[in-house]
């Protein structure tokens, strides 16, 4: 029976997951289109801090979530690309904050329930999973002959990144604090 509770759970998180990215794509898509340098290339890209965050909390069932989410939304239209170029983006968006995961916690000592994770390691989580993400979408997109890839995209992407991550992280925690701060708590949970 503990099976059944566990893969339940993981598709809970694997559900969740497409939801919430695909919910932040579209809605990033939608105040921050006049800030594309070119197609799939933002200079504020927020879906890439829940990357980050639905892959430190759910780890690979997060990375399942994104990768199924991308090929919703490329299918959709997102990208007018062949199923190889559109299959590359969704491993790359799943693949590139689960690395950053895993170089968080196994070279910055992070616990993998991420009790002891500090904001120096979080944005060290941040540029590790950046770097990677705008690196492998740019070689990807040259790879494959898209408009997008170029090392002045590769800035963009990378800023983009960043800047999404921190500005979703600072909203997470601002919540936090506004929610602990009204419960007269100091820990969220207790």
């Amino acid at each position: 029976m503990p099976i059944f509770k566990a893969f339940g759970q993981s598709l809970v998180e694997v559900a969740l997951s497409i939801t919430l990215y695909m919910g932040f794509f579209y809605f990033n898509q939608f105040i921050t289109a006049p800030l594309e340098d070119a197609r799939g290339v933002n200079w504020i890209f927020l879906p890439a801090g829940i990357r980050i965050f639905l892959t430190l909390i759910f780890d690979y069932s997060g990375a399942i979530g994104l990768a199924i989410a991308s090929l919703f939304i490329n299918y959709i239209g997102y990208y007018y690309a062949d199923p190889m170029t559109t299959l590359g983006i969704a491993i790359i968006c799943s693949a590139a904050p689960l690395l950053g995961r895993h170089f968080v916690i196994h070279n910055l000592q992070v616990r993998p329930d991420l009790s002891n994770i500090s904001f120096k390691q979080l944005l060290g989580s941040i540029l590790a999973y950046s770097l990677l993400s705008s690196g492998f979408h740019q070689l990807w997109f040259v790879t494959r002959g898209l408009d997008s890839g170029s090392l002045n995209h590769f800035i963009a992407m990378f800023c983009g990144d960043v800047m999404g991550s921190i500005l979703f992280v600072a909203t997470i925690k601002y919540g936090i604090d506004l929610v602990k701060g009204k419960r007269g708590r100091d820990h969220l949970i207790e």
